[in-house]
């Protein structure tokens, strides 16, 4: 994947207004507040290495979509690339990419001068990501529909991104849940940002206390023991994103789990337009505040 730099005075903000913001609460563990920073530092860059630098999003039709830089381009690249680099062949399923002759192009580091076919991300690896300079674009699926994402690290997206901000760590939000399964495990379709729905695996429901009260959350399975947690509370759309905040958590043998909430991120969509982001299924709208993760982002993209 091609590296890029937001520049120092973007990165000293970015660190500035997360170093800000992520202070201790009162009588916090040290060593729990040293994970949860090490966590977070490491969300940061992994979110400015792989949702900042997004600067397109373009539904394939069906046949011929030109790529290039021309206004009439099916999928636009920015004015620094050629009007003209080739074009995306969608039928059947199967996404390929026709170079024009002479367009600077590579994929994995090897010049594209024949017609290739591109796999999106799966259980083969990483998307294939065709390269026009510092640009990249690779085929992203949207629920059942396929798109071009476009990556620009001089996009607007990137130079306007304006970092990172959290609640003070708070012991008091991390707490032990009780899994209970299902009688099996089942598919179940979330709607998301784009309207398109997207199916995961869920196999039970967590119970837990948090300030008295008791909750119920449906996390979904993304491979065996580990819990992916879609949610609303009732700091959404004021204190905190609108759409929803993620959790991962990890299912210990014994069917319970540790949620910290202190790592309840934002989805990329809450400052990035050309994302695909999940929203909470109808058990994850919490009636309860949680000032705990992160906040919301200052200007966040409208929402549909």
């Amino acid at each position: 994947m091609p590296r890029f730099s937001l520049g120092p005075a973007l990165a000293v903000l970015v660190v500035t207004l997360s170093q800000s913001i992520a202070s201790q609460g009162p009588g916090v563990d040290p060593e729990h507040a040293r994970r949860v920073e090490a966590w977070r530092a490491k969300h940061e860059a992994d979110y400015t290495r792989e949702y900042v630098p997004l600067a397109g999003l373009f539904f394939l039709e069906p046949g011929r979509n030109s790529v290039g830089s021309a206004p009439s381009s099916r999928v636009r690249l920015p004015e620094r690339a050629p009007a003209m680099v080739g074009s995306i062949v969608f039928e059947d399923g199967v996404v390929g990419f026709e170079p024009r002759a002479g367009a600077p192009l590579t994929l994995a580091g090897a010049p594209v001068t024949s017609p290739v076919v591109l796999r999106p991300a799966g259980s083969a690896g990483p998307a294939d990501e065709i390269a026009v300079g510092d640009l990249a674009f690779w085929v992203h699926m949207s629920g059942p529909r396929y798109a071009i994402r476009l990556r620009d690290p001089q996009g607007e997206p990137a130079r306007t991104f304006l970092g990172f901000r959290w609640f003070p760590i708070d012991a008091r939000y991390r707490v032990v849940a009780r899994f209970i399964e299902d009688p099996a495990p089942r598919e179940v379709q979330v709607p998301s940002l784009t309207g398109d729905d997207q199916t995961f695996t869920t196999e039970g429901i967590v119970e837990f206390e948090l300030l008295g009260t008791k909750v119920r959350m449906r996390p979904m399975t993304t491979r065996p023991g580990r819990l992916y947690f879609v949610f609303r509370d009732l700091t959404s759309g004021s204190e905190t994103y609108a759409a929803a905040r993620f959790l991962y958590a990890d299912l210990a043998p014994d069917k319970t789990t540790v949620l910290d909430f202190n790592e309840a991120y934002n989805p990329p969509c809450a400052f990035n337009p050309y994302t695909t982001c999940p929203l909470p299924l109808p058990e994850n709208r919490l009636t309860i505040p949680i000032r705990a993760g992160e906040r919301d982002y200052p200007h966040p993209p409208p929402l549909p």
